[in-house]
């Protein structure tokens, strides 16, 4: 009877342990959605065809990410990365390394095709796309600002900005030709949208110091 007692209790802790977690899925689905995209429009991907990539199972992409869409945000989130805008002191130089850092991985990175269907399906899940705003886009763009307003303190950037319009400017070009590939993201688009940002925005001093 004892021993019957011990292996019941015993059961349930069996049980909640479960399988060990397989932390290879996270890199593997990563590696799945970035090598069909590029073959494959957004459209077309599914979570059966990112489970079959990676070696695992739809029900186990589900348990981390509940959706196809939390599966491509997982990987834009890890293929982007939120590298920080530094802040050395130099406005211009900052800004030019935290877009061409971006630019860089816009080029060479196929999961950026995913970029205008993923936003779309974002509006479906408002969870999903807080946290997308979240980790990815305002963790990007509260470096920029914090370069932004340490540059007004030493009197190269105006007071007064309108600091949200300034920070759109200098995304703008990159996620416009990301979107629409109108124009190629080339080497120098992120010095030309700093220049031009700050010629609109610093202050007169500022300016004769770096004139061309």
């Amino acid at each position: 009877m004892a021993q019957a007692e011990q292996g019941r209790a015993a059961g349930p802790t069996r049980a909640a342990q479960g399988r060990p977690r397989d932390t290879t899925i996270d890199a593997r689905a990563t590696e799945a959605v970035v090598e069909l995209l590029s073959t494959l429009p957004y459209s077309a991907l599914t979570l059966e065809g990112v489970a079959t990539a990676a070696g695992t199972s739809k029900p186990a992409l589900r348990r981390r990410w509940k959706s196809l869409p939390g599966v491509v945000v997982h990987t834009f989130i890890s293929i982007l990365g939120t590298t920080p805008t530094p802040d050395t002191g130099c406005v211009h130089c900052d800004l030019v390394h935290g877009i061409t850092n971006l630019a860089e991985v816009f080029e060479d990175s196929p999961i950026t095709r995913a970029l205008p269907g993923l936003l779309s399906d974002l509006e479906a899940d408002p969870e999903l796309r807080a946290h997308f705003l979240r980790d990815y886009f305002e963790a990007r763009r509260a470096t920029s600002r914090t370069v932004l307003e340490h540059a007004v303190e030493r009197g190269e950037i105006q007071e007064g900005l309108d600091m949200e319009l300034a920070l759109d400017l200098l995304a703008a070009p990159l996620y416009y030709r990301a979107f629409f590939g109108h124009q190629p993201i080339d080497a120098g688009l992120a010095e030309r949208t700093v220049l031009s940002v700050l010629n609109g925005i610093a202050t007169p001093e500022w300016r004769r110091h770096h004139e061309p």
